[in-house]
């Protein structure tokens, strides 16, 4: 009786504990997983403007020319020649794909989507150091999470019982999908 009433208090305290970095993992979870489909990190609004024709010069002069025509203050990141005919210029966040032959500039400039950039920021561990402590401590404390939760529940409605059928299909589901679905 004193195991049962230690596997509750472990799994509903470390359940409190992890809830909100919980949370944070799920949305951010999702949203990378369809990172095929969007950017989980950015938005982009992209902009045309019509300049004049800039065949003949060099990238850093187009660079120059574009910056000012568009009012951006600042030194470009770098200015690159991407193919015959058409140079992109790029800044933090932003990027002018120009077009010399007709002066057509595309403005890309990315922002960061608010909440969802920090989640991803976290959940991929792009901070390192203390952070991936907390990370593997996270892991840790789900892994007694889920052993704990397997034993909370006793008789029918625990290993028992339908926890015993739900348990296999948990582990079966990703093990079938690793044998067969890829």
């Amino acid at each position: 009786m004193k195991i049962r009433k230690l596997v509750i208090a472990t799994h509903r305290d470390l359940g409190y504990f992890f809830a909100g970095i919980t949370v944070i993992y799920a949305i951010s979870g999702i949203a990378v997983n369809h990172v095929a489909d969007w950017n989980p990190n950015y938005s982009l609004e992209t902009t045309t403007h019509q300049l004049e024709p800039m065949a003949g010069l060099a990238p850093p002069e187009v660079a120059a020319a574009v910056a000012s025509a568009l009012a951006i203050d600042g030194e470009p990141n770098a200015t690159v020649p991407t193919r015959p005919g058409e140079v992109r210029v790029f800044y933090d966040q932003r990027t002018l794909i120009v077009s010399l032959e007709d002066g057509r500039v595309v403005d890309e400039h990315a922002s960061t989507r608010p909440g969802l950039y920090e989640m991803n920021y976290l959940h991929l561990n792009h901070g390192k150091g203390f952070w991936t402590w907390y990370a593997d401590l996270y892991a840790v404390g789900l892994l007694i999470l889920a052993v704990t939760g397997i034993f909370i529940i006793p008789g029918k409605k625990g290993l028992g019982g339908r926890g015993r059928w739900l348990l296999i299909a948990g582990i079966a589901i990703p093990l079938l999908y690793l044998v067969f679905g890829r």
